[in-house]
């Protein structure tokens, strides 16, 4: 078991495990409300785009060009973090806003896999859409700095596990478990800021 693990990372290629370094860092930037995360976001994404089109993963492509676009946006949106009035705080959905964005969630995820199904040559078309449909709508709430964004990635981690490792992307699987206990570790800070800025 160890020596088929052992074999797979030594089957890894230097763009890959930049890849992982690179998003590793955006994600524990991004708790800490660093705008240098959106930097990191970058280097990782345009990395990704090139390894997830070779595995035959054109829904993860795709999403990870929204996430090239939405890392600008990020960094402009928390660009001013530094100053007092200008400062993007952390909030939270309402019941209504939580059910509208699940809604977008599903409809994204159909549209993807119908598409993949249909007209690609696509690899795990459900799974795949499903991961990049979520994606689309957790990261919005990323860059919006709302604390729930940092849930939906847990569920959405955990298939991007049982896609990557299903594809031999081995080090993306353990990407995303790490992503997995950062975010926990992310919610729970975001959570304490939310509630000294209530205070």
């Amino acid at each position: 078991m160890f020596e088929a693990i052992l074999t797979a990372f030594q089957q890894t290629t230097w763009y890959e495990l930049l890849a992982v370094i690179f998003s590793i860092a955006y994600t524990i930037l991004a708790a800490y409300e660093s705008n240098w995360c959106w930097p990191a976001a970058i280097v990782g994404v345009l990395l990704s785009i090139y390894i997830y089109f070779h595995a035959k993963l054109y829904s993860e492509t795709g999403l990870h060009v929204f996430y090239l676009l939405m890392a600008f946006y990020g960094w402009w949106q928390w660009r001013n973090n530094k100053i007092p009035s200008k400062k993007l705080n952390i909030s939270e959905l309402k019941t209504k806003e939580h059910l509208l964005f699940i809604i977008a969630g599903i409809l994204l995820t159909y549209i993807l896999y119908y598409i993949i199904k249909n007209f690609t040559d696509g690899a795990l078309p459900l799974p795949d859409a499903f991961v990049t449909g979520f994606s689309l709508v957790a990261t919005y709430l990323m860059a919006k700095k709302n604390i729930e964004n940092w849930l939906w990635w847990i569920i959405i981690d955990g298939a991007a596990i049982f896609i990557s490792t299903n594809r031999g992307l081995y080090l993306f699987s353990v990407l995303y478990f790490i992503y997995v206990i950062i975010v926990v570790v992310a919610y729970f800070k975001w959570r304490g800021e939310l509630q000294q800025q209530k205070a």
